[in-house]
């Protein structure tokens, strides 16, 4: 079983917003070092809790720092850019890192109506999001109608972020899937995912391939792992009232907060979603996921306000399934 991360920069509430890129570098080494498999950053525009917005200029400075560890997207979101462009960037890389870069593509639009006005696209279907994914191949292999420099010398893998039709798309074109979020829980996944096993059209050779996403935090026991998930979980739920995704909070400053029913309501039900807990009780609930998906890598996304309790969790979770 693999084991990587994705690291979206959570900014933090007492701390300026660049410290969390200066972190994302930090714990690329700390899990490099811990054996993960790849270190995956995400594309965010306007977010104020998330300080990555390009994925590309901040895997240069992460591949800077590291040695072995791959480097991808959690994803680039193609509805953004131009698929020469996309190519040209981790092209770029590839020439800095050999060997070590990879592209997960998605298809998400702006956090909201006006951050999505000013990225230039108010809508993006499934065929578009497609035929994207097959351009941008098409220059990464050279065989588009111009050619994207400088010319990779190793095949750059790519990864389709599987929200929404993301399966049917990764089968059409052969391609690997990245799931997470609710529709690890959705009662029709293991239909979908054995959907897209059976449609799979191999492309120069590829197999289907399930990389399970999931927040997964260890502690000393249930009851801290599961207060390390708060800050997360109270972003999340915060953002339903006040439209505004925030920087993570200490969990002390949380719990003194006088909570809405529904805030209550909303942070429980996060809380239960998360995977949390000592090394025993997590490992319990990732291998239910592995069972339900035939993943082969599982890719921690998880994130907390504690730094130090943070990179604890991180080697923890690796000597759980890599040792």
């Amino acid at each position: 079983m693999r084991l990587s991360l994705l690291d979206r920069s959570r900014t933090r509430s007492d701390e300026e917003e660049g410290t969390a890129l200066v972190h994302t570098v930090e714990r690329a080494q700390q899990v490099e070092a811990a054996g993960y498999h790849r270190f995956w950053v995400a594309e965010h525009h306007a977010v104020p809790g998330i300080a990555s917005g390009s994925p590309a200029v901040l895997l240069g400075a992460v591949g800077a720092q590291t040695s072995t560890i791959r480097l991808g997207s959690g994803g680039v979101m193609l509805p953004n850019h131009r698929p020469l462009v996309v190519a040209e960037q981790f092209q770029m890389l590839e020439g800095l890192y050999p060997g070590r870069v990879d592209l997960g593509l998605g298809r998400s639009l702006g956090f909201t109506e006006p951050v999505r006005r000013a990225l230039g696209r108010l809508e993006s279907d499934t065929e578009s999001f497609a035929a994207e994914i097959a351009e941008v191949r098409a220059h990464l292999a050279g065989e588009a109608d111009v050619t994207a420099h400088p010319r990779p010398t190793a095949e750059i893998p790519l990864f389709v972020l599987a929200t929404g039709a993301g399966l049917d798309v990764a089968a059409q074109l052969g391609l690997p899937v990245v799931i997470g979020g609710p529709i690890l829980d959705a009662p029709e996944l293991p239909e979908r995912l054995a959907a897209y096993r059976r449609a799979f059209r191999s492309h120069h050779g590829s197999s289907p391939m399930v990389i399970a996403s999931a927040d997964a935090l260890i502690a000393d026991t249930d009851a801290e792992a599961r207060e390390l998930a708060l800050p997360e979980v109270w972003a999340m739920a915060r953002s339903r009232t006040t439209g505004m995704f925030e920087a993570l909070e200490p969990v002390a400053q949380i719990r003194r907060t006088t909570w809405s029913s529904k805030e209550r309501q909303r942070v429980e039900k996060g809380l239960d979603a998360t995977i949390t807990g000592t090394a025993e009780t997590v490992s319990r609930r990732l291998q239910q996921i592995i069972e339900r998906t035939g993943a082969q890598e599982i890719l921690s996304s998880a994130s907390t306000y504690d730094r130090a309790a943070l990179a604890d969790s991180d080697v923890r979770l690796a000597e759980l399934l890599l040792d």
